[in-house]
């Protein structure tokens, strides 16, 4: 017996590359309602009531509909797995990265409602909490986050505007550093200081590249790189997607690019440094729409589902 999924907004990029990861295991049975019908409550309703899991891939306040309506269905409600912005801060969902801390693909699997990492936040958190909860970087640890995305993570009007060609090659954006992704950053990096986070987007069409420069001699200890890259590695030493770059692999490395790791759910770690000035940057690696929207997705079905 396969287990029924409905993607709520398979039309969109998240949800297209979901069910393109989905319909290539055959676990997974998809359902969906015509596109004349995918306004209809009654309808929406009444196939939430038929399926086991729920995928969410919507704006966030029809995100919030959709997760509503689902629970006014009681013991008929299927599982729910949220990939906007809407939930992942919000009480009673459990935050979808497996890798975060020891017990969250446990959690993740027993969960009746699982929130999906922004991609940003996926790469941002994979360098900063291993190093707070070892101790090797203070809670209040002024931080500084930088990177650049694949314009695929912009939503629909940037993808447009690259897509017909109106777009510059590359720039910052969301300089009023508000960006929606800062809050599940905050919560679960375990930072008390409010990190700076500058985005960027090139003419590309998908993969990413984060990364925190620190000052050695301004942490505890005034550690050599080695020590932050021990730390991220034992944290992450039994995980399947994320990798920590050892310093043999990493000595000689003086550029990086963004799109190597595109349609995997891989997440790789770099710790760069120049020792004789006491200077070091991490880096996470991801496809901003695998590891870091539907790769994670398909990633957490799998755990809910016991597979």
């Amino acid at each position: 017996m396969t287990i029924k999924v409905f993607i709520d907004g398979e039309a969109g990029t998240t949800g297209l590359q979901i069910r393109e990861r989905l319909a290539a295991m055959r676990e997974f049975s998809l359902v969906g309602l015509p596109a004349e019908a995918r306004k209809d409550l009654g309808a929406k309703r009444e196939l939430l009531r038929q399926v086991d899991f729920a995928i969410l891939c919507l704006p966030d306040a029809a995100a919030r509909d959709s997760a509503a309506l689902v629970a006014e269905l009681g013991s008929k409600a299927p599982r729910l797995i949220d990939a906007s912005t809407a939930h992942r801060v919000a009480p009673g969902w459990v935050y979808g990265f497996p890798e975060l801390v020891k017990g969250q693909s446990q959690a993740i699997a027993a969960a009746p409602r699982v929130a999906n990492p922004g991609c940003y936040a996926t790469g941002a958190i994979a360098l900063l909490r291993p190093l707070v909860d070892a101790g090797a970087l203070p809670e209040d640890f002024p931080v500084t986050i930088n990177a650049v995305s694949g314009f695929t993570g912009g939503g629909k009007a940037m993808i447009e505007a690259y897509e017909m060609g109106e777009a510059p090659p590359f720039e910052l954006y969301g300089l009023k550093l508000e960006h929606k992704h800062m809050a599940e950053i905050e919560a679960y990096s375990r930072l008390s200081t409010r990190p700076i986070f500058v985005p960027s987007v090139g003419n590309f069409r998908q993969g990413m590249l984060v990364s925190v420069p620190l000052h050695l001699d301004r942490l505890p200890g005034r550690p050599q790189a080695a020590r932050l890259r021990d730390a991220l590695a034992r944290h992450y030493e039994k995980e399947i997607y994320v990798k920590v770059w050892p310093e043999a692999e990493t000595a000689a490395i003086d550029r990086l690019e963004a799109e190597s790791l595109n349609g995997t759910n891989d997440l790789h770690i770099f710790v760069l440094a120049n020792a004789a000035r006491r200077q070091a940057v991490l880096i996470a690696k991801l496809d901003n729409l695998g590891k870091g929207a539907s790769g994670a997705a398909a990633q957490n079905l799998r755990l809910m589902a016991g597979l």
